[in-house]
Formats: C-alpha cells, sequence, structure tokens
C-alpha cells in the first residue's frame, strides 16, 4: 500500500447557507462516531478527476476516469450507508468527455451539484504506460478546468458549509494557482474552526510544484487547515525527511493536527489519536496486480468506517482490506461489489 483529541472529531449538522430559514439539517439516521452519538452526514470530496487512457493492447487504448480525490470519494460511497451522500467538488469544461464524466459520477452515487463547469475548457488527461511491469505516467492538465475550482469564493463556501467531512489532498492544491490555494485554505480553516472534520492526505507529487521549499510549505498548511491528516510515510521520509513514522506523526501534531494516521505500505498503518498510538498490521495480498489507488482507496475505507462509528482501528483495519483487494485488481476504481463488507 502506497501512499488529538478523540472527542473532537465529530461530524456536526452544518448550515447551508443557500437556504433562506438558515435551519440545521435534520439527517434520517443517528450514528456513533467513535463513542459519540452524532447526526451524520455529508462528504465532500474537493479535487481533480482526470481521464486516464491505459494500454488495451495491439495498439489500443482503454479510456476511463480516476484522481486522487474522486477515488477516495468513490470508495468512501461505496463503503458508507445510503444515510450518507458523498458529493464531489472540482470544475469541468463543456466538453462532451465532461458530460460523460459527470454521467459516470452520477452513475456512482456521487454528488454533482458543486461541480462548476466552465465554457472551453476541458479535464485533465494521463497516459498510463507499461513496460517490464512498471507503469510510468504522462500527464496533460495544463489546460484544464479543475486549475480553476477555488476561483469562485462563494461557491466554494456555500459547498463547505453544507457538508460535515471534507477532504482534500496535496494534489488538490499542486493544481491550484497561489490565490486560489489562500481561498481554500480559508475556508478550510473557517470549517476546522467551525467543528466540521477536515482531512487531508498530503499526496506529494514534486513534478506539480514550482520548487521544494513552496510544496513543502504549502503541504504544512495544508495540515494546519485539517483536523486529521492521513501521509504516506514514503513521502515524507523522501520530502521531510522523517526517520521513522513517530518523527511524521511528531511533526503533524506540532502543526496542530489532531488526528495522524500514517501508512506505511506492507508495515502497516500508524494511528495518533488523543494521544494514544496504535499500530495496525498490512493486510496481506494474494496478488498484487496494481498498486493505482492503493492509498486513496485505504482512505476512503478508513473514512467511511470511522465516521459511522468504528474506533480508529477498526476503520484502519477495513481500510487496508479494502485497499489489499483494489491491488488484485486493474485499474484505480473496481466494481464496489468486491470490496470487502
Amino acid at each position: 500500500m502506497t501512499k488529538s483529541e478523540i472527542g473532537r472529531f465529530a461530524i456536526k449538522p452544518s448550515r447551508h447557507s443557500t437556504l433562506a430559514s438558515q435551519t440545521i439539517i435534520a439527517y434520517r439516521q443517528m450514528t456513533k462516531i467513535v463513542g459519540r452519538t452524532v447526526l451524520g452526514g455529508k462528504f465532500l470530496s474537493i479535487g481533480e478527476c482526470m481521464v486516464e487512457l491505459s494500454q488495451a493492447g495491439d495498439g489500443l487504448l482503454r479510456r476511463g476516469f480516476a484522481g486522487d480525490t474522486f477515488n477516495t470519494a468513490w470508495y468512501s460511497r461505496a463503503c458508507l450507508p445510503a444515510d450518507w451522500s458523498v458529493d464531489y467538488f472540482t470544475a469541468l469544461g463543456d466538453d462532451p468527455l465532461s458530460g460523460e464524466m459527470l454521467a459516470m459520477m452520477q452513475g456512482a452515487g456521487i454528488g454533482t451539484s458543486h461541480i462548476r463547469q466552465i465554457a472551453a475548457k476541458t479535464p485533465g488527461l494521463y497516459l498510463i504506460t507499461l513496460k517490464d511491469g512498471e507503469r510510468t505516467f504522462s500527464y496533460w492538465r495544463d489546460t484544464a478546468a479543475a486549475k480553476k475550482l477555488a476561483d469562485d469564493a462563494d461557491h466554494l463556501r456555500r459547498a463547505i458549509e453544507a457538508s460535515d467531512i471534507i477532504y482534500f489532498s496535496g494534489i488538490t492544491l499542486g493544481i491550484l494557482a497561489p490565490d486560489a490555494i489562500d481561498t481554500l485554505f480559508s475556508e478550510l480553516r473557517r470549517a476546522k474552526a467551525a467543528g466540521k472534520t477536515v482531512a487531508f492526505d498530503p499526496n506529494i507529487r514534486p513534478r506539480l510544484w514550482a520548487g521544494k521549499d513552496v510544496m513543502l510549505k504549502t503541504i504544512e498548511d495544508g495540515a494546519r487547515a485539517s483536523t486529521l491528516v492521513l501521509p504516506s510515510f514514503d513521502d515524507e521520509k523522501a520530502h521531510f525527511g522523517d526517520a521513522d513514522v513517530a518523527a511524521t506523526i511528531a511533526r503533524y501534531h506540532a502543526l496542530g493536527v489532531a488526528n495522524v494516521v500514517v501508512k506505511d505500505g506492507p508495515n502497516g498503518v500508524t494511528l495518533s489519536f488523543g494521544g494514544d498510538v496504535q499500530h495496525v498490521p498490512a493486510v496481506e495480498a494474494k496478488a498484487v496486480v496494481d498498486t493505482t489507488s492503493a492509498g486513496d482507496s485505504f482512505n476512503g475505507g478508513f473514512l467511511s468506517r470511522l465516521l459511522t462509528g468504528a474506533t480508529p482501528a477498526e476503520a484502519a483495519a477495513h481500510g487496508a482490506a479494502v485497499a489489499t483487494t483494489v491491488i488484485g485488481h486493474h485499474g484505480a476504481l473496481i466494481d464496489p461489489s468486491l470490496l470487502p463488507r
């Protein structure tokens, strides 16, 4: 698999700024989150979904749609009960591919009402190339509509205010202009101050950034705006120089992050919630076919269980089982019927 205070890790009902009555939404069913009874819930994932081209043999390409935060939304939707909604927040174009992407999301039960469509823009695209079993990626996203996802601050605020948990990643930040990053951080800090859960996967991708210093500072600012961070230790070791998982946990707590979940591939997952550090072993894969979306699917499985009452360790065990299942199949998104229940 690649890629603290528990009493405060709770989902609170939010106010919809677009409703004239400004009333608190009454959800259908009570759930438990780590021992607390809460109202649930609306999950919002913010980022970029791209067109994926992969090899289909005989010089042909297979087309799909994927992206780190969308993958997590997909697996969250697959694992959450029906009384939770999952929405995706991005920007798309007005072209046929954007329309097909919207239809795919809707068909999967993922809400698209917060997605803006921008004239004369298109989705980003990436191509997967295989050589001796190793995957490499080529990207085309310079004119992608998703780079403007935070340009409308009022629209962004309404979407976040209407949600209970907000999820984003380092890739979300890496595609945005500096002013758009500031807009996003402003709204995430408001959400955190209001008691919402803000979850962040640093998902460090240097090619998205102008330089290392800017990248690391922005990742740290993203963590400061969050209540839960889900880093991958390989990334943290390579880019922040962390000597071990304990150093990663300590660094994020020092940035004001209440809860930290460090993914460490075959070494399992280490959680630090409320000062209580626990280790959950990895689930051994029978076969590794495609590691794409391993971390994203873990996040979706983990968050879905945590939000519906599991302990952090139980949620991590489920996330590990989901990720192990996903890497046993081709592609970032597998049929939800294949996932462990």
